[in-house]
């Protein structure tokens, strides 16, 4: 992996940034072998694929707008301001059930790319 550039003030506009999904967007703030700090932003409608990660933790906090996850077949549905661990192994997927942007920080320990396993 590629070492990221240490930077101390972190935004959109100076974090790699990507596209997912159907115009989903994500930001790396933090891109370590350890440690993966993203905002993500998902329009309206929009979801992810079931999937679930061998090795990494991560924990979901939702910045504005409201988020449906479904958790080993459990469905939670968070707010502003909340947030939802999700252990190694658990099959999960989040999806934006509303008409606005949902826009949320997902921190994994190690990181997940490279350890995700697709179910759909």
């Amino acid at each position: 992996m590629k070492k990221q550039e240490f930077k101390r003030i972190i935004d959109t506009n100076n974090s790699d940034h990507y596209i997912w999904g159907k115009d989903c967007h994500g930001w790396h703030f933090v891109k370590t072998e350890n440690l993966s700090v993203i905002k993500e932003t998902m329009p309206p409608g929009t979801q992810e694929k079931q999937h679930y990660h061998e090795k990494s933790q991560q924990f979901f906090y939702i910045l504005s707008g409201e988020a449906c996850f479904e958790i080993e077949g459990a469905v939670y549905t968070l707010k502003q301001k909340q947030g939802i661990s999700i252990m190694p192994c658990e099959k999960h997927k989040i999806t934006n059930i509303t008409d606005s942007n949902l826009e949320f920080i997902v921190i994994s320990n190690p990181i997940s790319h490279g350890d995700r396993i697709n179910l759909e």
